[in-house]
């Protein structure tokens, strides 16, 4: 197992390079996906990877699977490289703990999200509008309140260096049809959840996240990286306190801390002080040690 910024697997053809993704194509039916340790903050690629996230990002996706796999299917078919084919074996320390090999989705044209407190883009809605994503909220919340129901609140998928937008669920449906989009949004709630409920016996409150679905055979099924401290806000339960920004076990230390340099969100991002790589891959671990009940070694 190895540090791994960029893939070149030859094997195979490279379908896409993403933020964190590098996706290959095995055969008609199966992709191989390698989630390096490239990190991304507001869709801009960082100049230096934090060590082994891609690890800890794959093994908790893994991780919720099989947790959901009784409300929805996945795309799954190996995660284990000593069963990938023969013509990966070349490669096989650098995609151990990080790759998969899944069937081939259509995926679709929305990300699903759900928040289930006030925090984030969702926050700064709330404070120009009085409302979240199209929702109406109360007067005189404050940051990082509890929502009294979660939200679904769909975004647009955004090319790589573009920004997601967020859209109202009637503009969902009107991309998806009504009967996916209320397929989707009551299987994202239901996701979350299931997931924040098992969070909060381990001590963290899942403050919002994001779930992509796709199309195998005609059947919806789970996609992509699930519940992660990439795609999801993670705070700790002991030290919340609504009405500031929360300390966190994602990704949001480093936007914190991106917000606070003279930058513009525009590639390319700030040089990333070691202090801060090694403060993020702190956190990345301790997410997977606490959700997992499992020790991260390299």
């Amino acid at each position: 197992m190895r540090i791994t910024t960029k893939t070149e697997i030859s094997a195979y053809p490279l379908l896409s390079r993403g933020k964190v993704r590098d996706i290959y194509d095995v055969d008609e039916q199966t992709l191989l996906i390698v989630t390096t340790d490239r990190m991304s903050a507001f869709d801009v690629i960082m100049d230096k990877p934090i060590p082994y996230k891609g690890v800890i990002l794959n093994q908790i996706t893994l991780f919720w699977m099989d947790k959901f796999r009784d409300i929805i299917p996945n795309h799954l078919v190996e995660s284990d490289v000593a069963r990938f084919p023969a013509a990966l074996d070349p490669w096989k320390d650098e995609l151990e703990g990080r790759a998969v090999l899944v069937r081939k989705a259509k995926p679709l044209p929305v990300e699903c999200i759900v928040r289930g407190y006030l925090s984030g883009s969702g926050w700064k809605d709330y404070q120009k509008t009085g409302s979240l994503c199209g929702y109406p909220l109360p007067a005189g919340l404050r940051e990082s309140d509890r929502l009294e129901t979660p939200l679904f609140t769909p975004s647009t998928k955004a090319a790589l260096g573009q920004h997601d937008q967020n859209i109202t669920p009637d503009e969902a449906a009107r991309l998806l049809g009504d009967d996916v989009a209320r397929k989707v949004r009551d299987t994202t709630l239901a996701i979350y959840e299931a997931g924040r409920r098992y969070a909060a016996g381990r001590g963290i409150i899942v403050a919002d996240t994001k779930f992509e679905f796709g199309f195998v055979d005609g059947e919806l099924r789970l996609i992509d990286e699930v519940l992660t401290p990439d795609s999801s806000r993670f705070w700790p339960a002991d030290q919340y306190e609504a009405g500031r920004s929360q300390p966190s076990f994602d990704k949001q230390y480093l936007r914190d801390w991106l917000t606070s340099q003279p930058w513009d969100m525009q590639p390319p991002a700030p040089a990333l002080p070691a202090e801060i790589v090694d403060a993020t891959a702190r956190r990345y671990r301790e997410a997977y040690h606490i959700l997992t009940g499992r020790e991260f070694t390299a």
